[in-house]
């Protein structure tokens, strides 16, 4: 199938676009990779009558470290976020995360900010900005506004952002460098395919190197958005790295997470057994990379 007609647009400013987002709410749609866009676009699932082409703003393509935060721009490719050294060395857990996404292709034209704002619930971003704490910014012509991991992902396919609103920045806190460390783990049916369950993990030990200081869980794939385990970073919180403790952990979040029955990724009750097996290798790979010898 082919898109239904619209109108075409490709503004070189912040202030052009949100210009134009304001002109036509709901009816323009953001095209930034076009991977999810696209594909939606043919099928018919998706007929904005304005594309509004983003691509032309290189201001908003960088990752540049500032004071205690690595920031992104909204149009930063899965590429460069997998490559970069600045990331691998500063906010590892986003390179790992990047390497999982599609195919080569998909990672060399999709962007972090298109992915997020698509808010799908099987996207690998979600659970990584939830596990970082990561904040997002957002402007249009009646100013700008900052959204949290927490509030970014509205429901299934949508965010919080109003029609008017482009992403420009994510901001993520750099972890501490000697006793941090992150981990996402991704059960596909093949490779690059949507995941059947994710887990990310980004943990900070105290300075004994032996119990949780912080903690961030981000699960994907298993709710109508990504979704944070809540219960299960506070059973954690505090307590010694130990198995069990994991154990335990990673099967508070499996009763937390609301998967569905899928008819090509398993049951829900599929899902929740894996999410219990994936998050606690995610949290076991974690505490390696956080300084853990060994575990008890």
């Amino acid at each position: 199938m082919f898109p239904k007609e619209f109108q075409y647009a490709s503004p070189r400013s912040v202030q052009e676009t949100v210009q134009l987002l304001n002109r036509f709410g709901t009816e323009a749609k953001i095209l930034a990779g076009g991977q999810s866009l696209i594909p939606l676009m043919k099928l018919r699932i998706a007929s904005p009558k304005y594309l509004i082409d983003i691509n032309r703003i290189r201001d908003l393509e960088y990752v540049r470290e500032s004071g205690e935060f690595l920031l992104i721009g909204a149009l930063t490719r899965h590429h460069t976020l997998e490559r970069s050294e600045l990331v691998k060395d500063k906010v590892p857990i986003l390179s790992e995360t990047a390497s999982s996404i599609g195919d080569p292709q998909v990672r060399n034209l999709g962007t972090i900010g298109g992915s997020i704002v698509h808010s799908d619930p099987a996207g690998d971003w979600g659970a990584t900005m939830i596990a970082l704490r990561a904040s997002f910014n957002v402007k249009s012509l009646r100013g700008e506004r900052s959204l949290d991991s927490d509030h970014i992902f509205s429901d299934t396919l949508t965010s919080s952002l109003s029609p008017d609103e482009l992403l420009t920045e994510i901001s993520i806190p750099i972890p501490p460098r000697d006793r941090s460390g992150g981990a996402y783990e991704k059960f596909e049916r093949k490779v690059g395919d949507f995941a059947t369950v994710g887990a990310a993990v980004q943990i900070t030990l105290d300075k004994a190197k032996k119990a949780f200081e912080k903690i961030g869980i981000g699960l994907t794939s298993v709710a109508p958005t990504s979704m944070r385990a809540r219960r299960a970073e506070e059973s954690l919180l505090g307590r010694d790295v130990t198995l069990a403790n994991l154990d335990e952990a990673a099967t508070i979040a499996s009763e937390e997470a609301r998967p569905i029955d899928d008819v090509l990724r398993g049951s829900a009750e599929f899902k929740r057994a894996m999410t219990k097996v994936f998050l606690k290798r995610a949290l076991i790979k974690a505490a390696g990379r956080a300084g853990v010898i060994e575990i008890e």
